[in-house]
């Protein structure tokens, strides 16, 4: 028996994840206890993937288990020990809005939690490779201080800039708002480096712009195009939040994501970081995303906006995959955000 044991199993990365290996013939242990109904109500509710994956993933079990309870969590990797090959962390809290009114929740669900999981992996399954979803939000709002060009329907970094082609590894995570999510997932991420490069853990942290797919439960505060989308077909009001909607974000599938993992799988490392996005190849601004829907749906949004930003929010996020690819030529990258978005449409 090989199992790939997924934390967040029935969110976006986690059930795209749970689909992808089990079709490579691993047997599937998912944890997830549907935070996300308790972070953003019933928007954010799981439980429709949770059925999904019981029905149609083969070999998948689930364990409704909070990563933030250390012994709940023993008790599974001590079942199944060193029968789990691989390990991937996608369990998170991921808004903004929410971590600011939840600190503590969210410290334990982001920062806890993954140290409960390095433990529990380091001493169960030690060589088990550990691959960790961390976020763009490491580097706080560091990019905002890069010289921007206001262009009709975007922000625009100038064209000289060192980081033109997107945003590399190199960006200091220091002297920067990072929001309390940001926070905790940084030290998240510092906690799975160090396990690689301390403990010798064969660990990886991919810091991931917004991520997007048919599993995504888009709420308000989380998931840019997935509630997006869902807002323009329900026909109800979007907010956006500072930046004249100009702010870009760089989307990646949740297909591609996996498929990062399954290459880092067959030639793990320890203690390494890489950006994760759409890149140059798939990435729009909010009025973007809402005139590229227009196109084709002929659905005018509804839109208000705020002039106060959220905190932590990027004006301009593109993320550089040069790192990546350079230790993994064989990933190619299938969507762009025109061809996610118009997937998103076509499922509702």
């Amino acid at each position: 028996m090989s199992i790939v044991l997924v934390t967040g199993s029935c969110g976006l990365v986690g059930s795209e994840a749970s689909a992808f290996f089990s079709e490579k013939g691993f047997d599937i242990i998912g944890i997830d206890n549907n935070s996300r109904r308790l972070f953003f109500g019933k928007d954010g509710d799981i439980s429709w993937v949770k059925k999904k994956l019981e029905k149609n993933v083969k070999n998948y079990k689930h364990y409704n288990v909070d990563i933030s309870d250390s012994d709940s969590l023993k008790k599974i990797f001590k079942r199944y020990r060193k029968n789990i090959k691989l390990v991937i962390h996608s369990a998170a809290q991921p808004s903004h809005d929410w971590a600011k009114s939840n600190i503590f929740k969210d410290f334990d669900v982001n920062a806890k939690g993954t140290i409960n999981i390095l433990e529990t992996t380091k001493n169960y399954c030690y060589d088990a490779p550990f691959i960790f979803m961390s976020t763009n939000k490491v580097y706080g709002d560091n990019p905002n201080n890069l010289p921007m060009i206001e262009k009709s329907t975007r922000w625009e970094i100038k064209n000289n800039h060192l980081f033109k082609n997107g945003i590399t590894e190199n960006m200091s995570i220091d002297n920067c708002v990072h929001s309390f999510f940001g926070t905790s997932k940084s030290y998240a991420d510092l906690a799975v480096q160090e396990y690689g490069k301390n403990i010798g853990i064969k660990t990886v942290c991919f810091r991931a712009g917004c991520i997007t797919g048919p599993n995504h439960s888009g709420a308000r505060l989380h998931g840019f195009l997935s509630y997006l989308v869902k807002t323009a077909l329900d026909k109800k009001k979007y907010y956006i939040y500072g930046y004249k909607g100009k702010q870009v974000r760089d989307n990646i599938h949740s297909y591609d994501v996996v498929n990062c993992f399954w290459q880092f799988f067959k030639k793990p490392t320890s203690g390494e970081i890489y950006n994760m996005g759409g890149g140059r190849k798939s990435n729009c601004s909010i009025i973007e995303a809402i005139n590229t829907i227009y196109k084709l749906t002929n659905i005018s949004i509804k839109k208000e906006l705020k002039k106060q930003n959220r905190v932590g929010d990027h004006i301009w996020y593109i993320s550089n995959m040069k790192k990546f690819k350079s230790h993994y030529p064989k990933w190619k990258q299938i969507y762009n955000s025109e061809k996610i978005i118009d997937e998103l449409l076509s499922l509702r």
